[in-house]
């Protein structure tokens, strides 16, 4: 079938936003007087949803209330955070090669700071559907935010290609049968492997 959809993640994806991720969950923990992530909490929170990263982060320390956490992160946003993500070079070129042949989404673990993302680097009008683990039914991996994604596109998941860098991902396309692109992670399993978003107009999908 004929490409007609194109989803992408968005950290590691269309930002990178690791530093970002760092310095917000670091924040947390220093508040509440708990030393900074070591490596494999990095790599945990990077491809997670807020709730379950603040969980596992904290799991080493059982008399900290969760809610108190909870509460701080929504008093302080993720706005001040913003300033440490870097959008992909090449990110806009492909928008705009992309946008007038697809439509365009985007399905993410983040919350409630994915509209405000998309609302300062300039780049909501691109898309036709924001899924994140906010609206969705259930977060990434379930497929349910492609799923939906399908349902308003009306598309047919052989119609549609996902855009994504990590095993979170993989599990998530792979729960509806939709082909994958490892963004910058050639070891991921996936249909397709590139290194930047130019790379993905030469792929057979995207020559039909």
């Amino acid at each position: 079938m004929k490409l007609k959809l194109v989803i992408f993640d968005c950290d590691g994806v269309m930002f990178d936003s690791k530093f970002a991720n760092q310095t917000y969950y670091n924040h947390l923990l220093d508040h509440f007087g708990y030393p900074a992530m070591n490596e494999e909490e990095l790599e945990f929170v990077h491809i997670h949803n807020v709730h379950e990263s603040i969980r596992h982060i904290f799991r080493h320390y059982p008399d900290q209330n969760i809610q108190d956490v909870d509460t701080f992160r929504q008093e302080i946003g993720y706005a001040p955070f913003l300033q440490y993500m870097r959008m992909e070079d090449d990110l806009i070129q492909f928008l705009d090669t992309c946008a007038p042949r697809y439509q365009l989404a985007v399905s993410t673990n983040r919350t409630n700071t994915m509209e405000p993302i998309l609302e300062i680097f300039k780049l909501k009008d691109y898309f036709v559907k924001v899924m994140t683990a906010e609206n969705a039914r259930r977060p990434k991996p379930a497929p349910d935010a492609l799923l939906e994604i399908l349902e308003h596109c009306n598309c047919e998941v052989d119609e549609a290609i996902y855009i994504g860098d990590s095993v979170i991902d993989r599990e998530h396309s792979a729960g509806c049968g939709m082909r994958l692109i490892g963004f910058k992670n050639k070891k991921l399993a996936a249909e397709y492997h590139v290194n930047n978003f130019m790379e993905i107009l030469k792929l057979p999908p995207f020559q039909q």
